[in-house]
């Protein structure tokens, strides 16, 4: 039904007062389906100055009868001066949530602008962004898509006029491998209408949209016969990889040391090594002793507990009496309210940097997650702004950091396997990690894991790399690791790209 609005109108005739009343309708905020803006820009980056286009809008999500059944918000970063549009890869992402718009990647990471934050990522005023020198948009074009409800982002009615479900939206829409059909469509059409079918094609995702791209490498492979070059996982998740019980406690422990001496709160000796001297010597102790001593369970010898316990906290810097009640397992959420408790602080839990303070001292986990308070302050103004004002789109529809996706159906998720069966069918395709060491959340020690357990065969370890970080899951906030991560994806890059008539072979 349309919205309706009474329009009072008063006119003063003579020494009377004349009201009429007329009915006009209200408008609606509404995403245009199918609708598009090209505006031009110039950067310098990695020391080249160059021209590109940016091309934000949206472009349909199809169902098998042909109906558009969505329309999905995109920003599309293409170079000019590029003679061989063939030869040009192209890098297509995802964030996460899920939930999530694609606004972290886009405006703090590889895109060509960056967050206007301070050195260390905190939010600085006036908000915006600037120009990014280090993004990958000299090596690579860019788009960045933003998944049903999120950004911009929307689903569309019926033919007849009416809505879907919530039920019928979760099923087409909301779920691990729903996600991954619908975005595998999206994408093809993508590339059919910007014609890069023959461009070397990469996925990144962040967080959730780890295993959004996971999945996607097989899914674009089998229903598209869209192979790739390569896919990036910035701050993965398990992407359907088993690590519970002791395997799930124990890696959990470099994290903690990490974060522990990143505020200075362990012993002297640990203290004056460097973190990456420090995060070894943990990461071997965690392996060869703390995950078969909780392997172990009750069964652990009352004198081996009490060992472990003490070095647990000395590399936690927690007391050793609260990794004891614990029973040596301790969740990350005590954790962060516990390490700093007695400075009446806690610590954030995607990056641990970060610190806040709650209403009381005592509690097992923080009032609140200080970092992520930190990025809405500073991203959301800037994206609002950035698309508006510098791209040219507009809208009254809401751009949705966080958007209303749940219940997402986790049900039968294979992601990993996906990854793994879609590298063994495709040479040409390897994959790179990225995990920020103060990441609590996706801590950087199961992204190793991951990598380990991917390929049980071990016959593709060469494929596959890691790179670790001084900073939190998103390790561009900060500016030297906005370098280092740009770096070493453009340097994926261009090492991915087989050399002219090379066969995609074993």
């Amino acid at each position: 039904m349309k919205r309706m609005k009474h329009l009072i109108l008063a006119v003063m005739m003579g020494s009377s007062l004349v009201v009429t009343a007329t009915a006009t309708e209200l408008p609606e905020a509404k995403i245009a389906a199918d609708d598009t803006v090209v505006t031009e820009h110039s950067t310098t980056i990695n020391g080249q100055r160059f021209k590109y286009t940016a091309t934000t809008g949206t472009q349909p999500v199809f169902n098998e009868d042909g109906e558009a059944t969505a329309a999905l918000f995109f920003t599309y970063y293409e170079r000019q001066d590029v003679k061989n549009r063939a030869e040009r890869p192209l890098l297509i992402s995802f964030n996460g949530g899920p939930g999530s718009a694609s606004v972290w990647m886009h405006i703090a990471y590889t895109g060509p602008k960056s967050l206007r934050v301070d050195d260390e990522g905190f939010p600085i005023m006036p908000y915006g962004v600037k120009d990014n020198p280090h993004s990958v948009l000299d090596v690579a074009d860019i788009v960045f898509v933003n998944p049903v409800n999120t950004g911009y982002s929307r689903p569309l009615p019926k033919k007849d006029g009416s809505e879907y479900s919530r039920d019928e939206l979760q099923k087409m829409f909301f779920g691990v491998n729903a996600d991954v059909k619908y975005l595998a469509d999206w994408v093809n059409t993508f590339v059919t209408r910007h014609e890069r079918w023959r461009s070397p094609k990469y996925l990144i995702g962040e967080s959730y949209g780890t295993t959004r791209v996971s999945g996607l490498a097989l899914e674009l492979q089998n229903r598209q016969w869209m192979y790739l070059n390569g896919v990036i996982l910035v701050s993965p998740t398990d992407i359907g990889i088993e690590r519970n019980g002791p395997v799930k406690a124990a890696n959990r422990l470099p994290y903690f040391a990490a974060a522990a001496w990143y505020h200075d709160a362990l012993s002297s000796d640990l203290q004056s090594k460097d973190l990456l001297e420090l995060l070894p010597e943990v990461e071997k102790y965690t392996l060869d002793v703390y995950l078969p001593a909780l392997a172990k369970g009750a069964m652990l010898p009352a004198a081996e507990k009490e060992q472990i316990a003490e070095q647990v906290a000395k590399y936690s810097g927690l007391d050793k009496q609260t990794v004891l009640r614990s029973n040596l397992d301790i969740s990350t959420s005590f954790f962060w309210k516990e390490l700093l408790r007695d400075r009446g602080q806690t610590i954030g839990r995607l990056d641990s940097r970060y610190l806040g303070i709650d209403r009381d001292d005592v509690g097992s986990r923080p009032d609140y997650n200080s970092e992520l308070t930190s990025w809405l302050h500073s991203f959301t103004p800037a994206i609002n702004y950035y698309l508006r004002e510098e791209l040219g789109y507009k809208t009254d529809v809401k751009y949705n950091m966080f958007g209303p996706v749940h219940p997402w159906d986790r049900s039968n998720n294979n992601t990993g396997e996906n990854l793994r069966q879609a590298m063994a069918q495709n040479p040409y395709l390897n994959v790179l990690i990225q995990s920020g060491y103060y990441d609590g959340a996706t801590n950087y020690f199961d992204a190793k894991y991951n990598m380990w357990h991917i390929d049980p065969s071990g016959r593709m370890a060469d494929r596959i790399g890691f790179k670790g970080y001084r900073s939190g899951h998103m390790m561009y906030l900060r500016a030297e690791d906005l370098r280092l991560s740009n770096n070493d994806l453009r340097e994926f890059i261009k090492a991915t790209i087989p050399a002219k008539d090379e066969a995609a072979k074993y």
